[in-house]
């Protein structure tokens, strides 16, 4: 058990929306009473957030067995996500209790009206958690979450080109010079399909930015020169994996020779071997940051017994001792979402992944460049359903 969950009261450790939280008419919600026996949780990852999380969550089981009985954990595909929660809504169960997803499962399920809303309804849980979030993160927890998404990981993300430096002897500077460099070596670059790919929905989302484009935050009307430049470098693309993973696996293999990347996974896979220690990044002229999080959403309809329960995991997960683990071994550089969570306060093994596989130049480059929102949720399917129509469609995937 960690020492840290002993005792602790979690509605004063952290801090949550009290300017955001009172909005409207000011008025609160009831927070359900925590339940009198312990009940089971289910919880569903769809974006890698256990990677980073799933020990917060376990010493929560371990320091309230009173309250919690056991915790599940499920895995699904972000694109599968919205479906089999509106399939269990429409049947009436409730059979998920908490959701852990990127930008685009929180989109999803926005459209679809599947979240219950979290601010301000039940904002007293949650007390100084604007002031204590970092600032891009409160800025995503407000934006992108809207009162349904709460963040639990954030980082700047990307867009960021990976290459191997045998193998990329003239290392693309600008948006022309990829294009042209994937030209000259047909199938040597690559990013995955957007809808389930932080790193592919990162570059859809940054070359707006780096190209000039009209408007970066209107896919429809905004980006003419990101479509017609992402059509035109299709042309030089095999094709379009379904998930990040696979784009590492076949940058390591020697399959390809650049790929799209972000800030974790551009540690994480090198850590793991997947990627070679000596592949180097490399940002276009023009280059923002498009940050990303890691959400926790709450569906409709699941009974109030396990609502407090989720509630009180919610507010242990973002207190500071919790937050460190984010660090993990790179995978969301740097990871926590709140304010003064410092390296030396993660597991020793985070500290010396970081120390090896880090890069010093991301303390600058986040320093030096501006931190731009995603799209907000209704855009973001927008867009997604634009790459797949303008973009995806012209390659298998």
């Amino acid at each position: 058990m960690s020492e840290f969950s002993k005792g602790v009261d979690r509605r004063t450790v952290l801090g949550g929306l009290g300017a955001l939280a009172v909005g409207g008419s000011g008025a609160f919600a009831a927070v359900p009473a925590l339940p009198s026996a312990p009940v089971g949780i289910n919880i569903i990852d769809v974006g890698g957030a256990l990677a980073l999380m799933q020990q917060a969550f376990d010493d929560y089981r371990s320091a309230n067995p009173k309250l919690v009985s056991r915790i599940t954990y499920v895995k699904a595909p972000a694109p599968e996500l919205a479906s089999k929660i509106k399939a269990q809504q429409d049947a009436g169960r409730a059979d998920l209790d908490l959701v852990l997803t990127g930008s685009d499962g929180l989109a999803a399920g926005l459209e679809q009206n599947l979240w219950l809303k979290i601010f301000p309804d039940f904002a007293e849980k949650f007390p100084k958690i604007e002031e204590n979030y970092e600032p891009a993160a409160l800025n995503l927890h407000k934006v992108q979450g809207a009162g349904y998404g709460t963040v639990v990981n954030y980082y700047p993300s990307g867009p960021l080109l990976e290459y191997m430096p045998d193998r990329v002897k003239q290392v693309p500077t600008t948006a022309e010079e990829l294009l042209a460099w994937a030209k000259a070596n047909p199938n040597k670059f690559m990013y995955a399909r957007p809808t389930n790919s932080g790193p592919g929905r990162t570059f859809m989302m940054g070359l707006p930015y780096i190209l000039g484009d009209k408007d970066p935050q209107d896919p429809v009307n905004g980006w003419d020169k990101t479509w017609a430049y992402l059509q035109e470098l299709g042309e030089s693309i095999e094709y379009y994996p379904a998930g990040t993973g696979a784009t590492m696996k076949e940058f390591g293999d020697g399959s390809r020779d650049i790929i799209i990347s972000t800030t974790g996974w551009d540690i994480n896979p090198r850590a793991l071997g997947i990627v070679p220690k000596e592949a180097k990044i490399q940002t276009l002229k023009g280059f923002h940051w498009v940050s990303d999080a890691f959400f926790m959403c709450v569906p409709k309809g699941i009974p109030n017994d396990r609502l407090a329960v989720v509630l009180d995991i919610m507010a242990h997960v973002l207190t500071p001792k919790m937050q460190a683990y984010s660090y993990d071994e790179g995978y969301l550089y740097p990871g926590p979402a709140v304010k003064d969570v410092p390296l030396s306060l993660a597991p020793k093994r985070s500290q010396e992944v970081i120390a090896e596989f880090g890069r010093p130049e991301y303390a600058e480059l986040i320093a030096k460049n501006p931190i731009e929102l995603p799209l907000k949720p209704d855009k973001m399917v927008v867009a997604f359903r634009k790459w797949d129509e303008l973009v995806g469609a012209k390659r298998k995937r």
